[in-house]
């Protein structure tokens, strides 16, 4: 059943130890990383989700869990164009994590399907294709045993108008907010309805979407470093390579 975005947040705030959860989570992620460099591994996650959900907040902490040499950010900015000399997906391509490491995206491959759906760019059969070009992508990310995990920070409309202005009312943040930073807000309806058919499309069995409830802070740090540190546990072998096969030699020659 694929996610949908409603007005509300989900989730309960954080109550526990906000610290010491943390803490425990960040060095879980550093031996999860350890693993995924032994077995050259790669890994893709995304960030999506409203502005002002926490998005940043929670990559910052993930970032601070891993060896930074084996980790690359990529940011993608508001884009309408479509660049009709190459496929649409390309630069996405030449961005693909080598073995061992993981490219970390602050939005991604579709901010741009959501930003032109919403402007009327994009019509159903055009957004249905986009939309099967991506399950293809990601589809093949996994047949080469890449870790797909993609992240949408859901929060209530009362909230995230409070952030923004927030930022606003700061000399320095109020800088950082951008007008397409308040046109998403201000077309929140569109954007939502947008969103849930790129969701009923993309949410697929090798790729599928987590939903992060962005209302508390903290919570969604946990929230967010939680799936991630769960699905590299899914994915990544528990022992290191040759431990296996030399216990199933020890038990023959016994």
């Amino acid at each position: 059943m694929p996610i949908e975005l409603t007005e509300a947040g989900r989730g309960a705030p954080f109550t526990g130890d906000y610290q010491a959860e943390l803490t425990a989570l960040q060095e879980r992620l550093a031996r999860l990383q350890i693993a995924q460099k032994v077995h050259k591994r790669r890994a893709i996650v995304l960030f999506e989700g409203w502005e002002g959900s926490g998005l940043k907040a929670a990559l910052k902490r993930l970032v601070a869990s891993w060896d930074p040499c084996h980790v690359r950010t990529l940011c993608v900015s508001h884009d309408e164009s479509f660049d009709e000399d190459r496929h649409w997906l390309a630069p996405f391509w030449a961005n693909l994590p080598s073995g061992g490491d993981t490219s970390l995206y602050f939005h991604s491959w579709y901010r741009k399907l959501a930003d032109n759906r919403v402007a009327g760019r994009i019509d159903e059969a055009r957004l249905a294709r986009y939309c099967d070009e991506i399950n293809e992508f990601e589809a093949q990310q996994g047949d080469h045993d890449t870790i797909v995990v993609k992240l949408f920070f859901h929060v209530s409309s009362a909230v995230q108008r409070e952030r923004i202005e927030e930022r606003q009312r700061d000399p320095w943040l109020k800088h950082l907010v951008t007008t397409h930073d308040l046109l998403s807000s201000q077309k929140r309806t569109d954007y939502r309805a947008a969103w849930n058919e790129l969701f009923a499309q993309t949410d697929s069995r090798w790729a599928p979407w987590h939903l992060v409830n962005g209302d508390d802070k903290r919570g969604a740090r946990i929230a967010a470093l939680s799936l991630i540190a769960d699905e590299f546990e899914k994915r990544l072998p528990g022992a290191p390579p040759g431990q296996v096969d030399n216990v199933v030699k020890l038990v023959a020659d016994a």
